[in-house]
């Protein structure tokens, strides 16, 4: 029985979220399943990430296959380079020991990149939030300042409304 390491749909329309599974190649994209693996959540920024590395090697070692998008999800969690170094350690080239230190070391490194990735992304958005802030305090000031001169010009108008008056009533006491 040929079998896939491929992605099973969930979630609602315009949000997708996935199940990372070991299937039969004939069996229904969301149909029955032999393994579920981990999960993919591509809603989020990083895409979340959720996967039983150590399942999927055993997969892969037993001849399961991966779609292309599955593939790409094994190589960035390093489930791929664990499958290869588990193929140098089956020949000799490496021990088991080698092999673990060589496999920590990258996923050391790489989590130091999505790090650097979810920082940087923090840093953008709160940005934007300043730039965001920094225009509607702009947009306050000059809404102030509108209302400040037209406070002041309908002040003015009344004050020269009351000084009319008073003339009006000053040149109707003296025709008196």
């Amino acid at each position: 029985m040929p079998v896939k390491i491929r992605l099973q749909r969930h979630g609602k329309k315009g949000k997708p979220f996935y199940w990372i599974v070991a299937a039969d190649a004939r069996s229904k994209r969301d149909g029955k399943f032999l393994d579920k693996l981990g999960i993919y959540n591509p809603n989020t920024n990083p895409a979340t990430i959720d996967l039983d590395i150590d399942g999927a090697v055993k997969w892969l070692q037993n001849g399961a296959q991966p779609s292309d998008t599955a593939r790409a999800i094994l190589s960035y969690k390093g489930a791929l380079l664990k499958n290869h170094l588990a193929g140098g350690v089956k020949k000799g080239a490496l021990t088991e020991a080698q092999a673990e230190e060589k496999f920590q070391a990258w996923v050391s490194e790489k989590e130091g990149t999505v790090d650097a990735k979810k920082s940087e992304l923090a840093k953008k958005e709160e940005d934007e939030k300043a730039k965001a802030l920094a225009a509607e305090k702009e947009v306050n000031a000059k809404r102030e300042a509108a209302a400040a001169e037209a406070e002041a010009a309908a002040k003015a108008e009344s004050e020269a409304a009351a000084a009319s008056e008073e003339v009006t009533e000053e040149t109707t006491n003296e025709e008196e």
